[in-house]
């Protein structure tokens, strides 16, 4: 049967790979890296770098091919999901179907975390439940981009005995979360937290967070704002491409809780 291996590779330092997906590299027969454009291709090189660095054997081999792209247009946010998957898993399909022998293993190498805000294991398990491609696979936890820019910042994610919650600009825009004082925020195309300038909030912002084109804001959120949209503008016209996160964290005169 053919198996297939997506490995978490961190956010961007090629140091953050764990052992175990070090040992899982080495095993790979097929990589296949998805290609998101000329903008982007910054992103399969460091998947090249991550190969050649930590694989101590060449047999392996690399098969690219072009990832679909969302349609942008349109309110229906999840069908448009679903198509965007949908094509995904065609592609994925094929390129398993054509590109890898029985017996071999294939990899797919996952920005941050194969868990968080990724499609792969959803498209992998629709694929086996189409019942067209008979195959199985594994995953290797990585560093994901929510636990670099904690680290980067010096930042405990939670307050003490408090909850975190994990969502995105769409959902951020809408309100913050209740009885909530840290959410971390991932996929904020529209810079969501100027809904929430009136606010006692602390923001620790950081884009292309474990690379060498990182860049790190952090300061009361009214302050700071305009600041991470001119430094966010900038950068994304510089590089074609950004991969951003943040931290909100309720101010200071916020009930935190008793010491532990």
């Amino acid at each position: 049967m053919k198996q297939i291996l997506v490995i978490g590779i961190g956010a961007g330092n090629p140091e953050h790979l764990t052992l175990e997906a070090v040992n899982a590299l080495n095993r790979v027969d097929v990589f296949f890296f998805m290609d998101k454009g000329a903008d982007k291709g910054s992103l399969n090189r460091l998947r090249r770098d991550l190969c050649e660095r930590y694989i101590t054997h060449r047999r392996y081999r690399v098969v690219e091919a072009v990832n679909p792209e969302r349609q942008r247009e349109g309110s229906d946010y999840r069908a448009t999901v679903a198509a965007l998957n949908a094509d995904k898993q065609r592609t994925l399909e094929r390129l398993i179907a054509d590109e890898l022998e029985e017996g071999e293993c294939g990899a797919l190498l996952v920005w941050g975390d194969p868990s968080l805000y990724d499609s792969t294991l959803r498209i992998l398990d629709a694929i086996i439940k189409s019942g067209r491609l008979p195959l199985e696979y594994r995953v290797i936890p990585g560093i994901t981009s929510v636990q670099a820019l904690a680290a980067q910042h010096k930042v405990a994610l939670n307050s003490i005995g408090g909850s975190i919650a994990i969502t995105t600009g769409r959902r951020l825009a809408e309100a913050f979360p209740a009885d909530i004082d840290s959410v971390v925020v991932m996929l904020d195309a529209g810079n969501a937290y100027h809904t929430l300038l009136d606010q006692n909030l602390d923001i620790f912002w950081g884009a292309y967070v474990g690379t060498p084109e990182e860049i790190l804001i952090a300061g009361r959120l009214k302050d700071v704002a305009d600041q991470i949209d001119r430094v966010r503008a900038q950068a994304r016209q510089a590089n074609g491409w950004i991969m951003d996160t943040y931290l909100l964290k309720r101010g200071a005169g916020s009930n935190e809780g008793e010491s532990d």
